[in-house]
């Protein structure tokens, strides 16, 4: 191993993984876990540091050896009963999940009730549709997201800024020069466009998906515009529909909802669209390093995206997000929706001295949020009064951890 491979590999182990151990009691309870997450996120590592505590057998179903080895799951299954089965890149075979539900029912009249499967999976769509209808009330699903701010950077503004300009992809943010992130990101997304997607299905033109991606980057945190998009692409509102489908289901774009309950005003409908990974976003528009992020049209969409992931990656299950706008400038960059209906307005400033536009205010009285916050790129927590508290990312994702 070389002294370069050897470094990332050490930095690895020393970002600890939260969901990780969520992992472990999910599997302690429920017969199968399906993890899922893009390509390079750090689901295998996670996997195989599970492998390591309990007896387990890995099969990676891109490996021809591996994907042959479970044509007949419940003969292999039959030989490795008292083991923990990790299919990896189990999209690739979806037809698996109606042989897995016999195999499970089977274990449970035995007594054998959780621990039996771990599914990894890149594409969240085929996971989801095949897997609910085979095991419904035998899996539990848990979304991996890249690096987030308190597993990194802990606090420490330049550590934080590191993150915001290489994205959470592991190999990215750890390389050790901006121009070797850069590099790995380029790769990343050449990758995807010219194998990864192709084998999922879709024949669309790489150069017409990367320019789609492109701008979605250019135009990062904006309310989709379909109609722009087509004419930029020279397609269909139709198409421009089902090119957002195929990478929102691969985990790479969100579709932020607008929030749509009565008010009684006329409320932005279309939904706002981020690339997820704020260093892809950054790849996708050649910004190579934190100075030319600061000088760039994009920073503060950037910025926003990143804020809303890392917010995404810690809020309790069954919370849902929205932003909330109307046609005359009312507007909250993120409302968080609890079970029970409490709500909580979030407006993200990239300024070390937080400001608030009229439109917030506005929003906060047509939807009359239980909690108002502000996050910016301060370290401090104090009150702007009117029940608005100021407060950085790490210190508002400690705080969503505790509800």
């Amino acid at each position: 191993m070389t002294v370069q491979i050897l470094h990332f590999v050490l930095d690895l182990h020393m970002i600890k993984r939260r969901l990780e151990a969520q992992i472990k009691e999910a599997l302690a309870r429920s017969p199968s876990v399906a993890l899922m997450g893009p390509r390079q996120v750090g689901k295998t590592t996670i996997a195989l540091n599970i492998s390591e505590t309990k007896p387990s057998v890995y099969l990676d179903l891109e490996s021809r050896t591996d994907l042959q080895k479970v044509q007949d799951i419940e003969a292999f299954h039959r030989a490795n009963s008292d083991k923990l089965i990790v299919l990896d890149e189990v999209q690739r075979l979806p037809e698996i999940f109606a042989s897995l539900r016999g195999i499970i029912d089977r274990e449970r009249r035995k007594g054998n009730r959780a621990g039996q499967f771990l599914f990894l999976g890149s594409a969240s769509i085929d996971l989801l549709q095949q897997s609910s209808e085979s095991l419904a009330g035998r899996i539990t699903y848990m979304e991996l997201y890249p690096v987030d701010a308190l597993e990194y950077a802990k606090g420490n503004p330049d550590t934080l800024s590191t993150l915001w300009v290489r994205g959470g992809f592991p190999e990215s943010l750890l390389s050790e020069s901006d121009e070797n992130s850069l590099d790995w990101r380029h790769d990343f997304i050449k990758t995807y466009l010219e194998r990864d997607i192709p084998q999922l299905g879709p024949r669309i033109p790489a150069e017409t998906l990367e320019r789609f991606w492109t701008m979605l980057a250019h135009n990062q945190g904006t309310v989709l515009n379909a109609a722009h998009l087509a004419r930029n692409l020279d397609v269909s509102g139709v198409t421009i529909g089902r090119y957002l489908d195929l990478m929102t289901d691969l985990l790479l774009v969100r579709r932020l909802k607008p929030w749509t309950a009565n008010v009684g005003k006329r409320l932005i409908k279309s939904p706002k669209i981020y690339v997820r990974d704020s260093g892809i976003t950054h790849a996708l528009l050649d910004i190579p390093d934190y100075n030319s992020l600061l000088g760039h049209p994009v920073v503060g969409g950037s910025w926003e995206g990143f804020v809303i992931e890392n917010i995404m990656a810690v809020v309790p299950s069954r919370v849902q997000p929205y932003y909330y706008g109307t046609p005359r400038g009312a507007e909250i960059d993120l409302v968080l929706e609890f079970p029970g209906g409490t709500k909580w307005a979030i407006e993200i400033k990239r300024n070390s001295v937080p400001a608030l536009s009229k439109g917030f205010y506005t929003g906060c009285e047509d939807i009359k949020p239980d909690k108002r916050f502000v996050v910016y790129s301060g370290s401090d927590t104090f009150s702007m009064g009117e029940g608005i508290t100021a407060i950085s990312l790490p210190n508002l994702m400690q705080e969503l951890l505790k509800q």
